[in-house]
């Protein structure tokens, strides 16, 4: 039923007798699947509480995420050597993460519908964690989930406040973000000194911007109509319209929404779930027991095809008609029954025609 739902992966989390904690990420409908252990992890709501200002509005799962991915292959020869995992392995984790998430066009998504990141770095061990054989593992991945929050800059704190309290007017998002300007007596004295509204507006972290990453945006739709207009009065100019298009700063921060998980790939099976064992973490086997498990595979496979051969043949033979079986297990017999019918019918028809002469 994977593929009339449209179930494209499947994640499988478990916890053994043993109190580990696992991972199963299958690819439908025919596999393979990553099999991962949880090392460390930290749930959503433990982040958001070590957060001073949490983001978890629903807004930023309406869309899917920016995927980021980092030393998933291996650069040169002696990082691949050092990791232990062979190439080819390694192009599959890459593809089947890949896989996860719808591609991002830069020509045709908009740039507002990117409202989060899912960072997946790969810790490549070094040569002292491959001697120990304790210290590091061979296939690490560590999982950050972030959310993209974005501040106008280039404006005094005053405004930037004001601007949040237009914001908090259209809708309610559980704070009292509209200033109190009832202890002065013109509204210049706020967007001169914000702190003399005293309403709690003094927190640097909701306002201070100076050292996040700037970058340029175009306008709001009504603003370069508005823009377009105004020039197409005054000037008629149409490269000039596209010269003074409306364009703003503003700050872009990640904030992390959880969770957060360190996995340790255990080991990486053909099919869903199952079947032959690609490559296993530490567990390895001489060439000898490879091809025998080679042998044993090819020989179940065969097994597995004759019996799906004789299920659709039983089906086959179930699903016809009960007088067409029977005509084809005794074609015959039915042949003759046939010739002997229709000789008696010629002779009653024969003595019929004597009859009315």
């Amino acid at each position: 039923m994977a593929g009339p739902l449209g179930v494209s992966h499947l994640l499988v989390f478990s916890r053994s007798s043993t109190g580990n904690t696992n991972l199963r990420l299958a690819l439908l409908p025919r596999g393979p699947t990553l099999h991962f252990r949880i090392e460390k992890y930290s749930l959503c709501k433990d982040v958001q509480k070590a957060l001073r200002h949490p983001k978890g509005g629903q807004k930023e799962y309406l869309s899917p995420p920016l995927l980021v991915m980092n030393n998933f292959m291996s650069t040169n020869v002696e990082n691949a050597n050092k990791s232990g995992v062979p190439k080819h392995l390694e192009t599959l984790a890459t593809t089947i993460f890949q896989s996860l998430f719808p591609p991002i066009s830069p020509q045709s998504t908009s740039l507002s519908s990117i409202r989060r990141v899912l960072l997946l770095n790969r810790e490549l061990p070094s040569s002292e964690g491959i001697i120990s054989g304790n210290e590091e593992h061979q296939y690490v991945l560590k999982v950050r989930h972030y959310a993209i929050a974005t501040k106008p800059t280039g404006l005094s704190r005053g405004i930037r406040l004001m601007s949040a309290a237009e914001r908090a007017s259209t809708e309610w998002n559980g704070k009292k973000d509209v200033p109190n300007l009832g202890n002065l007596s013109d509204v210049a004295d706020f967007i001169v000194n914000p702190s003399a509204a005293g309403n709690g507006f003094t927190s640097g972290s909701e306002s201070e911007v100076e050292t996040d990453a700037e970058i340029e945006v175009l306008g709001t739709y009504r603003e370069r109509i508005h823009k377009k207009r105004r020039n197409t009065v005054q000037e008629g100019d149409m490269k000039n319209q596209l010269r003074t298009t409306p364009m703003h700063k503003r700050a872009v921060r990640l904030v992390e929404l959880g969770p957060r998980m360190t996995l340790r790939m255990i080991k990486v099976e053909e099919e869903v779930c199952g079947g032959k064992v690609l490559w296993h973490d530490y567990m390895h086997k001489s060439m000898g027991e490879v091809k025998s498990m080679e042998t044993l595979w090819e020989a179940r496979k065969r097994e597995k095809a004759e019996r799906k051969r004789v299920q659709e043949d039983n089906i086959e033979r179930k699903r016809r008609p009960k007088n067409l079986g029977r005509l084809d297990v005794e074609g015959p017999e039915d042949d003759l029954a046939a010739g002997d019918i229709g000789t008696e019918s010629e002779g009653w028809n024969g003595s019929g025609s004597e009859s009315n002469d």
